[in-house]
């Protein structure tokens, strides 16, 4: 009797052993379904355009982070193609190992100025966004195609400009109010245009003609998401740009501010990206 309780007591202590074994080899942090299956985990950068500021990426932040994601939205501070990129290339910089970086609208131009010769960022995203060549402005890019709400032969009937101080004449576009929905948000309810359109951040007006320069996209695969109800850059312009970039492309029925009225698409196109990076 003594024999069996020893060899029961052995056969225990050998399957607690195991148990503990296998659970030491296995993640205690492992990446839910969505996530890349080996290999370090990318720190995922979200860079939010004009009008907007990082919270326009919030629904699509909660959805990655949920499927264990890193994620960063670090503000852009919209004073010129130049400087906003400067700014991100330093954030960049300070993170260690490897980046998807995505941007949205005028977040294209950053990204793509940003990332030119960074070996950390492994993967670009394009969501509604310029993807620029050399060269390029948004202004440019804006009206190469028809149908864009914000091509007008007047600016002053779109725009609110308030004066940049000791600027040498530049100024703040603010996007008026009562155009905020349907330029860039149509299908999102309007008490959240709204609030979106109170606290947008404007861009400085001379970003508009401020050429792009050496672009990332030459170097650095990317995706893109199309929104087809986009009214701020044109679909047909975007899909211009995705093709010439050589961009992975997704198309949903979405205005220009497709992660705030299609986050669920917009998370998936950045998985894309993460699991290919």
């Amino acid at each position: 009797m003594k024999r069996m309780r020893r060899l029961g007591f052995v056969l225990l202590t050998t399957a607690a052993a195991l148990t503990l074994t296998l659970s030491s080899a296995s993640p205690s942090n492992s990446l839910p379904a969505g996530g890349p299956s080996s290999g370090q985990t990318p720190t995922i950068v979200l860079v939010h355009g004009a009008w907007a500021d990082a919270s326009s990426w919030a629904a699509v932040t909660e959805r990655l982070q949920k499927r264990g994601f890193t994620v960063k939205a670090p503000p852009n501070t919209l004073r010129g193609v130049a400087t906003d990129s400067a700014n991100l290339r330093a954030y960049l910089q300070t993170i260690k190992g490897p980046v998807v970086l995505a941007g949205h609208s005028y977040g294209g131009f950053v990204v793509t100025n940003a990332a030119t010769g960074l070996s950390n960022v492994k993967s670009l995203v394009f969501i509604d966004a310029f993807i620029p060549d050399t060269g390029e402005t948004v202004n440019q890019l804006t009206t190469a195609e028809p149908g864009s709400l914000l091509a007008v032969p007047d600016p002053n009937t779109v725009f609110d400009f308030v004066p940049i101080p000791n600027s040498n004449g530049d100024a703040d576009a603010y996007i008026k109010s009562n155009l905020y929905r349907k330029i860039l948000a149509a299908d999102v309810p309007r008490n959240k245009t709204d609030v979106l359109a109170a606290g947008q951040r404007p861009i400085a007006a001379s970003t508009l003609n401020e050429p792009s320069g050496q672009p990332a996209w030459k170097t650095i695969p990317s995706w893109a998401l199309i929104g087809t109800a986009d009214k701020a850059i044109p679909p047909a312009e975007q899909r211009n740009m995705t093709a010439r970039a050589g961009s992975h492309v997704v198309s949903v029925r979405a205005p220009h501010l497709s992660m705030v009225s299609n986050p669920d698409a917009v998370t998936n196109v950045i998985i894309s990206a993460v699991q290919h990076s």
